[in-house]
């Protein structure tokens, strides 16, 4: 499985939630299979973005497609992270 982990600070959590919710069909269209949503303990607007995908190729094209760059400016995200991951490992305990 591929994943994607994404670090970035947002302007307001609830404007920032809209347009992430806005792009699901995008997103899924793009080769996003699952995510998880995070913040960081002492600040809502610390977000992190954990996602499954079809293929890293696929999340590489679409994070840094300029369509993407423009729903981020609308969205208030500061300078996100991209961090690119292939899954080696997974359990239960």
């Amino acid at each position: 499985m591929q994943h994607v982990l994404i670090i970035h600070e947002v302007e307001a959590y609830t404007a920032w939630k809209a347009v992430f919710d806005q792009a699901a069909d995008i997103r899924k269209r793009a080769g996003e299979i699952s995510y998880q949503l995070l913040r960081y303990d002492n600040d809502a607007n610390n977000i992190v973005h954990f996602s499954a995908w079809s293929s890293l190729d696929d999340a590489r094209r679409f994070f840094e497609s300029p369509e993407l760059v423009e729903i981020r400016k609308k969205a208030g995200v500061k300078a996100p992270e991209f961090i690119y991951l292939h899954e080696i490992e997974r359990g239960l305990l």
